[in-house]
């Protein structure tokens, strides 16, 4: 043996004492003597055990561990940093495990370095941590910026001031820097950071950027595309090269996002005109400088024409009759949207026969021999289905009567697509709710459907104002308040004001949409005019009754009756005969009648849809006043390219005054202002009569084109570029004697209301005429 042990068990009373002696067996050292003294025959086995821990630490030279200190740390609890550390008083030192406790104290990430000492005693090993804190973050600066302000940026940090300072976490938000302007197409951007250690263990950080130039999309390169143009492929996508507009739209910046829906649009694009084999290749891009290059790969494949076409399944209308709802018979090559559009209508058709499930599938078999695809639509129709209750939710304002009126599908009739999809439609033309959801339920059988209409109402309740300034009336301003929602029937109450320099008006006017529970609507008018003319004063009190009905989709029919009685005053000496004539109380008394047709997908800001009205009103009911006046509207507009809107408008009037009847200058036509010719001033645009008196003409044509473009998309803001044209006239219409104007402006549907604000010059002034440009503007507020 290499050791020798020996020793004895004392007992004195209650106490007693372990001896214990070591010696090496060749080795001339004296024994190593050990004891343990304790008391009470329950603590001998522990004392025993005591002593054969020690023996072991001199038998095996091993250190005991009699105490672990932490040391540096001025922030973090002591309690806090040994919750990281295995190590504890009593156990045998173990290098590697102090070691690992090292590593576990650094992943507190909170200390910039850490050292770990020793100190023997008699007793055993000391462990000293001695720790260094990480500073704390005083003030977090922002150095170089002018595309984004400081908090912009701030916003994108995971880093806050009072926060312990991690390299890491520096070099992922210098990432986020320069991923945000990236956004924006700054790719050459560099970000780094400066620190400015203070005392308290506290540093300010400051993140030093060199924003570079933007980097736009120098040119798009097709590769493989021996079918179409590049030019036409550039067209089909959002993402494009720098143009010259490209300082007012969003061409030649560079979006991921953009990117790859534009190959997804491509692929559809080829898939539409034959090539259903095609491969768009991942666009590749390349970063030279201060541009952007993207090549895509295309491999096209072959064409195939369309071949034979079937439909096969559970067949309703006799087959010639549904081959005769497919466009597809049409194409010479296959077209994938074509067989959707062909399944839409198919749908369409089963869905108003009562079959809401009905699944048409278009089978597509190719013929790579002879380059033609066979497709044959199977129709499974399913079950007729009838709706066993429609369910109202969400509208704590509105009605249900006035949902269900609008919807075109009632309870127990059989399920129609067409008319709900109608109903779905008449609901977004209320204006009255911010989202609509249409969910449809098992009902209590497979032919029983329940129809829930979810909505989420908005403000229908508007106070705007307005205002400008002109020559004719200086400063004016102009308010209105209106519910188009009234105690949730959907009838609609406005009270308008408008007051300017030589203008006062006053309008109470009520609506009835539904009169009597049928479309018809009915509502009334009651006003006070005030209005100072160059050469007169007018002031008018007057009512009118309406009554509407729809007689087609999209269009109704109007019927109103006004009088009015208005007094001519204080005349000018240099006024027309007409003026000098109306002096004095005169009684208006007149019908008309409006065909409308108006199919806008919104009221503000349309994006497609047309509104053409037709009119006719006679005066001389009654009355002194006795003439007929026709006008004619139209309006078109058109989506184009990247969310841009084309709008067509124009309009015409003709007045013609009864035999022995007062035509007044009020009822004949002039104009100028926001809603006419803009950059005109109100009335600005007039005949002259023998005299050389301004007066109104007796017809008029007027057209206005505008480019209406996203500005700020997010936001709803739109920009215009517009071109007006118009004329007065007394005798026959003369097309080429029209005045002009052009101009811009912004179009916002605010938080607070629509605002638009347009500046317009005008193209081809006359004596006297201001070319310096007119600003209009109107704003609103909802509640």
């Amino acid at each position: 043996a290499d050791y020798v042990v020996w020793g004895s068990l004392t007992w004195l009373g209650q106490k007693f004492s372990i001896d214990a002696k070591m010696i090496e067996s060749f080795n001339n050292k004296p024994p190593n003597i050990l004891f343990v003294e304790g008391e009470g025959v329950e603590n001998l086995f522990g004392s025993v055990k005591k002593l054969a821990e020690n023996l072991g630490i001199r038998l095996f030279k091993q250190e005991k561990i009699v105490e672990v200190l932490v040391e540096g740390n001025k922030r973090i609890e002591t309690d806090a940093i040994k919750k990281y550390i295995k190590t504890k008083s009593g156990d045998i030192f173990n290098a590697k495990s102090v070691s690992e406790d090292l590593k576990s104290v650094y992943s507190m990430g909170y200390f910039e370095d850490i050292r770990i000492e020793s100190e023997d005693k008699p007793e055993g090993k000391t462990i000293i941590f001695k720790v260094k804190e990480k500073p704390t973050i005083r003030v977090i600066n922002i150095k170089g910026n002018k595309v984004y302000e400081d908090e912009e940026i701030k916003e994108h940090l995971n880093i806050r001031t009072g926060s312990i300072l991690n390299i890491f976490k520096m070099n992922s938000n210098i990432r986020r820097i320069e991923e945000l302007y990236k956004e924006k197409n700054y790719h050459n951007v560099k970000v780094d950071y400066d620190l400015k250690q203070l005392e308290h263990n506290q540093a300010d950080l400051e993140f030093i950027i060199e924003e570079g130039e933007k980097v736009q999309i120098k040119k798009i390169i097709f590769e493989g595309n021996n079918a179409f143009d590049s030019d036409k492929l550039k067209g089909l996508m959002r993402t494009s090269e720098k143009g010259f507009f490209s300082w007012l739209t969003s061409s030649g910046e560079m979006n991921i996002e953009d990117l790859n829906q534009d190959t997804a649009k491509l692929s559809a694009f080829y898939n539409n005109n034959g090539y259903i084999q095609v491969r768009i290749g991942e666009p590749q891009i390349e970063y030279k400088d201060e541009w952007i290059y993207i090549t895509i790969k295309i491999d096209e494949g072959p064409r195939f024409k369309v071949g034979k076409i079937d439909i096969e399944g559970n067949i309703v209308l006799s087959k010639e009759e549904l081959s005769k709802k497919l466009k597809i018979n049409k194409e010479e090559f296959f077209n994938r949207e074509v067989v959707r559009n062909d399944v839409l209508a198919l749908t369409d058709i089963y869905s108003d026969e009562g079959y809401a499930y009905a699944e048409i599938t278009p089978r597509i078999d190719k013929d790579f021999d002879q380059l033609v695809v066979n497709i044959i639509y199977v129709i499974k129709k399913g079950n007729q289905v009838y709706f066993e209750k429609i369910i109202i939710a969400g509208n704590t304002k509105t009605r249900d009567k006035v949902i269900r009126r609008e919807l075109k599908v009632y309870e127990q009739e059989l399920f129609s697509g067409r008319r709900l999809k109608k109903g779905m439609r008449n609901l977004y033309r209320l204006d009255f709710f911010e989202d609509i959801k249409v969910n449809t339920i098992k009902g209590s059988s497979d032919d029983r459907m329940i129809l829930k209409i979810d909505v989420s109402e908005k403000p229908t309740g508007t106070f705007s104002f307005g205002g400008g300034y002109s020559s004719i009336e200086n400063l004016f301003l102009m308010a209105s308040i209106s519910q188009r929602n009234l105690f949730g029937r959907g009838q609609i109450l406005n009270l308008k004001g408008e007051i300017g320099g030589r203008t006062k008006r006053y309008t109470l006017s009520f609506t009835e949409p539904w009169l009597f529970d049928i479309p018809l609507s009915a509502g009334f008018d009651l006003y006070n005019w005030d209005r100072d003319y160059d050469s007169y004063e007018k002031n008018s009190q007057g009512s009118s009754v309406r009554f509407g009905y729809p007689v087609f989709d999209f269009t109704r029919l109007y019927l109103s009756y006004k009088y009015e009685i208005s007094d001519i005053s204080d005349i000018k000496d240099d006024a027309s005969k007409n003026i000098r004539e109306m002096e004095g109380e005169n009684v208006l008394s007149s019908i008309s009648t409006t065909l409308r047709y108006d199919s806008r997908d919104r009221i503000f800001n349309p994006s497609e849809g047309q509104n053409h009205s037709i009119s006719l009103e006679y005066a001389g009911i009654g009355g002194d006043i006795g003439f007929t006046k026709c006008l004619a509207e139209t309006g078109w507009y058109i989506p184009l390219f990247w969310k841009t809107v084309g709008f067509l408008h124009g309009e015409t009037g003709y007045v013609r005054e009864t035999s022995g009847e007062k035509l007044p200058d009020y009822e004949r036509f002039y104009l100028g202002g926001m809603n006419s010719m803009r950059g005109f001033d109100w009335q600005d645009i007039h005949v002259t009569d023998a005299d050389g008196a301004e007066i109104g003409g007796e017809k008029y044509v007027q057209f206005n084109i505008e480019f209406i473009f996203p500005l700020i998309k997010k936001a709803g803001i739109v920009g215009v570029i517009f071109y007006d044209t118009g004329n007065v006239y007394d005798g026959s219409i003369q097309l080429g004697d029209m005045r002009q104007s052009a101009g811009y402006g912004f179009r916002w549907y605010s938080p607070i209301g629509p605002i638009r604000l347009e500046n317009g010059y005008i193209l081809d002034p006359e004596e006297g005429e201001d070319t310096g440009g007119r600003w209009d503007f109107t704003m609103g507020a909802a509640f």
